[in-house]
C-alpha cells in the first residue's frame, strides 16, 4: 500500500523545481532578513508576475518603498535574461499558497508518509535524489510540522510558500538563461522571494 501511494506521489511531482531548494537561496534570504528601510520610509509588499526563457513562469515578490524604482529592476532584470513582465494575474494563478516541509536523501520514506498524513499532511512527494517533500494545507501547517517533529521527523525546512501546480521542463541555452534570471532577480534587494515553475536537470545546476 505504501509503495502504491509513493507510486502516485512520483506521478504528481510535476510541480516541482529544483529552483526552490538551491542551498544559495538560504544565504540569499538571510541577508534580506536583516535589510530594514531608511528613516521615515514607508515599505510596502507588491508582486510581479512574467515570462523567462521558454515561456516558463516567474512571481516575484517585492518589499520596497518605491514600487517605481523596485518595478524598473526587476523589468530590467527580466529583459536582459530574455524574459518579460506580464500583467497582474498572469502566472499567479498556475501556483497554489502550500505548507512545505523538506527531508534530506536517506529519511524512512515509508515511515515518514504514515507520520505525515496521520498527522493531516495533503500529500508526501519522494524526489529523484531520494530526498522527500511533506506537502500541508496552510492552516494546518504548523500543526503537521509539529507533530512530525515529535514523531523524530524534523525537516530540513519549512515554510508557507508558493508551488506550481504543473511545471516547464528546459534544457540547453533556455534553461542556462532561466537560471541566470532568477538569481538576477533574487539578488535584487527589494526582491524576497522568486518563485518559478520550471523545471532544471541536475546536469544545468551543476554548471551553473
Amino acid at each position: 500500500m505504501i509503495r502504491d501511494c509513493f507510486a502516485g506521489a512520483i506521478d504528481r511531482m510535476a510541480g516541482h523545481s529544483k529552483w526552490a531548494n538551491l542551498p544559495r537561496r538560504e544565504h540569499v534570504q538571510a541577508r534580506k532578513r536583516h535589510q530594514g528601510a531608511g528613516p521615515g520610509s514607508v515599505l510596502e509588499s507588491v508582486r510581479y508576475e512574467g515570462y523567462g526563457p521558454g515561456g516558463a513562469a516567474v512571481m516575484v515578490d517585492c518589499v520596497t518603498a518605491d514600487r517605481a524604482y523596485a518595478a524598473a529592476r526587476v523589468r530590467a532584470a527580466f529583459m536582459q535574461h530574455g524574459g518579460h513582465l506580464g500583467a497582474q494575474g498572469s502566472v499567479s494563478y498556475l501556483f497554489n499558497t502550500v505548507g512545505l516541509l523538506t527531508y534530506p536523501p536517506g529519511i524512512d520514506q515509508e515511515q515518514l508518509m504514515r507520520v505525515a498524513l496521520e498527522a493531516g499532511a495533503e500529500d508526501v512527494v519522494p524526489n529523484a535524489d531520494r530526498s522527500v517533500e511533506v506537502l500541508a494545507d496552510p492552516l494546518e501547517f504548523d500543526t503537521v510540522r509539529a507533530v512530525l517533529t515529535h514523531g523524530g521527523f524534523r525537516p530540513a525546512t519549512a515554510q508557507v510558500t508558493q508551488r506550481a501546480a504543473s511545471s516547464i521542463e528546459l534544457s540547453g541555452d533556455s534553461a542556462e538563461r532561466m537560471m541566470r534570471l532568477l538569481v538576477a532577480l533574487e539578488d535584487l534587494d527589494e526582491v524576497r522571494d522568486v518563485y518559478s515553475n520550471v523545471a532544471i536537470s541536475d546536469e544545468v545546476l551543476a554548471r551553473l
